[in-house]
């Protein structure tokens, strides 16, 4: 009976050894835990950060790249809501300073990394027959911009406030576009598919918003430099985000050689650090 016991005693022993042995190759061979970085991105970025967080995932297994993609002014009210972000990545500096004001933002992270400017689409038969810009106040044209609340439809206005100021335009001719505008967006990336699917006859966009594959679908009119509005876009690190080292590391990649020469193939114009 004595033996019994304790052969049961050891055997007990055995299985408590070979548990802990089993916890501590488990806790050593473990393999860390993925760290995600959310990061709230204006919408005319989609393809240049899409393919920027799949670079950076690549060089950093050990980090995924949540991207939230939307109008600027949406992104910022929902940060002002408490929705949970590491980084900001804006399309207007007059958004990016609003949270800077209110304390959502580490200020001394944020600053102005691409430009962008204006630019002109029609569908690519071109049914309207729009040669320029001049072309926009015919009766009957169909224009899609953005709401004065979003950055593109901001910037646009500031285009038509430079046509207006010239008497080669003048104020008339602000008000014909504006009375053939049918549809005003939240977001530029709701614009191309419009005129694709000839909803619309033309539209004001960022220049970076024409890829090459939409070439096939849409033909890009250039804004003369003297009408023209340059966008400068700002990134940043919230002040709550519990991972500031790695958005530090991915907003360094961002403006890197890798992150700018994908901006560049898009169109932007990285700017140096600092700016």
């Amino acid at each position: 009976m004595k033996q019994s016991k304790t052969a049961i005693l050891v055997a007990l022993s055995l299985v408590v050894i070979a548990s802990l042995m089993a916890a501590g190759c488990t806790g050593t061979g473990e393999t860390p835990e993925e760290t995600t970085l959310t990061v709230f991105t204006a919408a005319s970025l989609t393809g240049a950060f899409t393919d920027i967080a799949r670079a950076y995932e690549a060089e950093n297994p050990g980090i995924k790249v949540d991207l939230v993609f939307d109008g600027s002014q949406t992104l910022r009210t929902q940060i002002e809501q408490g929705a949970n972000a590491d980084i900001f990545v804006s399309a207007s500096t007059k958004h990016m300073q609003a949270l800077q004001n209110s304390g959502f933002m580490d200020n001394d992270t944020v600053s102005d990394f691409v430009g962008n400017s204006m630019a002109l689409i029609v569908p690519i038969d071109n049914p309207a027959n729009i040669t320029g810009l001049a072309d926009l106040a015919k009766p009957g044209v169909k224009i899609v911009i953005g709401t004065k609340d979003v950055p593109f439809g901001d910037y646009t206005r500031q285009v038509l406030d430079k046509l207006a100021a010239d008497p080669a335009y003048g104020e008339a001719y602000r008000e014909a576009v504006m009375k053939n505008v049918i549809s005003e967006e939240t977001a530029v990336s709701n614009v191309v598919p419009k005129l694709a699917l000839g909803e619309a006859d033309a539209a004001f966009v960022y220049k970076s918003d024409v890829s090459k594959e939409d070439l096939t679908r849409v033909a890009r009119i250039e804004i003369p430099e003297d009408y023209n509005v340059q966008a400068t876009y700002p990134l940043g690190i919230l002040a709550n985000s519990p991972h500031k080292a790695e958005a530090e590391s991915f907003i360094e990649f961002v403006r890197g050689p890798a992150g700018s020469a994908i901006l560049q193939d898009y169109g932007f114009d990285p700017l140096p650090a600092g700016s």
